[in-house]
């Protein structure tokens, strides 16, 4: 071929190049353009779903969170001595309020960004793991999810501690079953975070030890994922030894004595409660079983290891938080967040690979889910001040029976005002003193705590009681609530039947089942000397 050929040969193959760059770069900005309209659709959605509750009033635990909050930056970690929590949460609360304020939609709209992040996460977990259309069926769940609904409506850490779990249990699987090690710091990372967010993230990681035994029987490799393990695994206990002095502190000294050991059907449910119901749940069970057995049954793989590996680690992380319960309170529904990451990525890998059925499981799934809305009625400190805050004096003292709601009221009610509870008068309405709680309770008696109280009010001053509607008895049979309603009633009757006092008013508003909690006041009037 002489010189005039080789060129124009040349010539042809960079057009036919530069053609099929451009039909290569056309395509992938279709799937870019594609990718931006659904994910913008499915955050759409979920902003509609989880903003329909935004303005609802806080309940004791969002108090607590707001309280807390409020507490200047490097106090944080000291006032959380008192509580038994790991303080990043409240730390970037504290940010947030410093910037929006404490009010209910300002901070209902910061555990909504957590809510509204873990979609395109979902979508690049659930993508770069198992493909497209997991990653699409892991944002429409992300989206949806009604427990991930209500908490990114609540001044709680629970959407940030299901995004970090996402993010955690999607490194995971990068960097142990799919053995890239790009993903050992994200993980490491990760797991640092969620260690300052929330103690179950302990359970978690635990369960991840779990899962990265199923990969080590499933692809051998021993020394190398010891070694990676070490490293990932050092560096987070590493970031978290600081917060280490703190957590054996509040595990000698607080706790959860509102909570009961679980039981097994709590243990068996426990994927029910983060999917919702028993439809979601049979529907996600049936087609994600039938898909599970489809990458059990084929070849080995990466996508095999890494779909074993995430339900070993979900289920061994309930497991396990399960049985320490049964020793120490620390159950609660609410904890059981830290599943959905792994549950999310199950699903997602699963679902695709039933074929018809998984489409029509992931359809029941979404018929279930799009009905749910959060409650706007949680409880009713923000009624009762509504009512009765205006009429609350200098020199009146309000009186809670249930120790723990006291910074919610104070929210409400204003902190200026002199706070007392069964344990005695409150130093710092901020915070929540668990310290000895529960034995502090069961030592409290009116003579010792109520007494000193009414011979301090000036005459003419009142003590406002602020106690719990006790309609639904299985609500309050844990050692705590327990002890809570006896000395609610105990309290309640002394009030009556003191000579110093005259009940001037009392509201008991009606009971809702919808309701967390629902509080009634009293107004006791200490009658003039002489």
């Amino acid at each position: 071929m002489d010189d005039h050929g080789r060129v124009r040969g040349a010539v042809v193959t960079e057009v036919l190049d530069r053609t099929a760059w451009r039909a290569r770069a056309g395509e992938r900005t279709v799937v870019v353009a594609k990718t931006a309209v659904l994910l913008a659709a499915l955050l759409a959605v979920s902003l509609f779903l989880r903003t329909r509750a935004l303005d609802a009033g806080y309940w004791i635990d969002e108090g607590l969170s707001v309280g807390i909050a409020q507490f200047p930056l490097s106090e944080i970690p000291g006032a959380l001595r008192q509580d038994g929590s790991p303080p990043l949460y409240y730390m970037l609360l504290h940010l947030w309020i410093d910037w929006f304020g404490a009010g209910e939609r300002a901070t209902h709209a910061f555990s909504l960004l957590f809510a509204l992040a873990t979609i395109p996460v979902a979508l690049w977990a659930g993508w770069s793991l198992f493909g497209r259309r997991a990653g699409w069926v892991a944002a429409t769940l992300a989206a949806l999810n009604p427990f991930l609904t209500v908490y990114a409506q609540e001044t709680r850490m629970y959407s940030l501690v299901i995004l970090l779990s996402l993010v955690l249990t999607a490194a995971f699987l990068h960097a142990f079953a799919f053995r890239r090690r790009a993903y050992l710091p994200v993980f490491a990372a990760s797991s640092a975070l969620l260690l300052y967010t929330h103690n179950w993230a302990i359970f978690l990681l635990v369960g991840s030890l779990a899962g990265l035994v199923a990969i080590e029987r499933l692809v051998g490799d021993r020394r190398a994922l010891a070694r990676d393990a070490a490293l990932a695994y050092g560096a987070a206990a590493i970031a978290y030894l600081p917060w280490l002095p703190t957590l054996v502190y509040q595990a000698f000294n607080t706790g959860a004595p509102w909570s009961k050991a679980p039981s097994p059907v709590e243990l068996v449910g426990g994927f029910g409660i983060v999917l919702a119901g028993q439809g979601a749940l049979v529907a996600v069970l049936l087609a994600g079983g039938i898909g599970l057995r489809e990458l059990l049954i084929g070849e080995r793989s990466p996508v095999r290891t890494a779909v074993v590996a995430a339900l070993v680690l979900g289920l061994a992380t309930l497991a396990t938080g399960w049985v320490f319960s049964q020793f120490t309170p620390a159950w609660a529904n609410r904890y059981l967040g830290v599943l959905i990451g792994p549950t999310i990525l199950v699903a997602a890998a699963c679902l695709p690979r039933a074929g018809r059925l998984g489409a029509v499981a992931l359809g029941l799934v979404v018929i279930f889910w799009l009905p749910f809305t959060a409650s706007s009625n949680k409880s009713n400190p923000d009624r009762l001040a509504e009512l009765f805050a205006a009429t609350i004096e200098p020199g009146d003292v309000i009186l809670s029976t249930h120790p723990e709601q006291v910074p919610v009221l104070a929210h409400y009610f204003g902190r200026e005002h002199a706070y007392a509870t069964p344990l005695g008068p409150v130093p710092d309405t901020r915070v929540m003193d668990w310290r000895n709680a529960l034995e502090r309770l069961e030592a409290a008696s009116p003579e010792t705590t109520l007494d000193p109280l009414v011979a301090g009010l000036e005459p003419g001053a009142r003590i406002v009681l602020v106690r719990p509607v006790f309609e639904n008895k299985a609500q309050w049979t844990a050692e705590w609530t327990k002890l809570v309603r006896t000395r609610s009633e105990q309290w309640t009757t002394a009030l009556a039947a003191d000579h110093r006092l005259t009940r001037t008013r009392e509201y008991v508003p009606p009971y809702t089942d919808a309701s967390r909690q629902t509080l009634a006041m009293e107004f006791f009037e200490k009658a003039p000397t002489g």
